[in-house]
């Protein structure tokens, strides 16, 4: 890579990681303060409110830490860290965290409201966007554990060397 080539990536990656913090500040914020706005809105049933609102939510915020770590990675890129480690770390992390976020989504979120009462149903919500980031999330997760053991094995050969 050329040194203009790796000044661009660079760059890229440090406005990755403004794009990755403005995203996570003002979708977080606006999470943060929905709650808040219906439980001063409802007189009659603020709590229930309020308790529904931060369930619906909880999913999103593993999916905003899997944004975050993103960023977190690039602005790591940015600084000149090494791909490999920097890579499997971001890949487990946002793996991590999306399969979480989409296993809350798909069935904790129903299943908790239900033993609540906030609601009634089924047992799963079949959130096709929920189970396809939980999937990707899982696939994820793996690739990072097989690009850390790559790492490993490429150490392990050149100390042979």
């Amino acid at each position: 890579m050329t040194a203009d080539n790796l000044a661009r990536f660079r760059l890229m990656c440090r406005q990755f990681r403004a794009l990755a913090i403005f995203m996570v500040v003002s979708v977080g914020g606006l999470l943060a303060l929905a709650p808040v706005a219906f439980f001063l809105a409802q007189g009659d049933r603020p709590v229930r409110l309020l308790v529904e609102q931060v369930l619906w939510a909880l999913p999103a915020l593993f999916y905003l830490f899997a944004v975050w770590s993103i960023g977190s990675a690039m602005g790591q890129l940015a600084k000149g860290r090494l791909i490999q480690p920097t890579l499997s770390s971001a890949l487990r992390r946002v793996g991590l965290a999306l399969g979480l976020g989409g296993v809350l989504s798909v069935f904790g979120v129903t299943n908790l409201m239900r033993l609540l009462g906030l609601t009634q149903g089924g047992f799963a919500y079949f959130d096709i966007a929920g189970m396809t980031l939980g999937m990707i999330g899982g696939a994820l997760f793996l690739l990072g554990r097989v690009i850390d053991h790559a790492g490993r094995i490429q150490a392990e050969m050149d100390e042979m060397i």
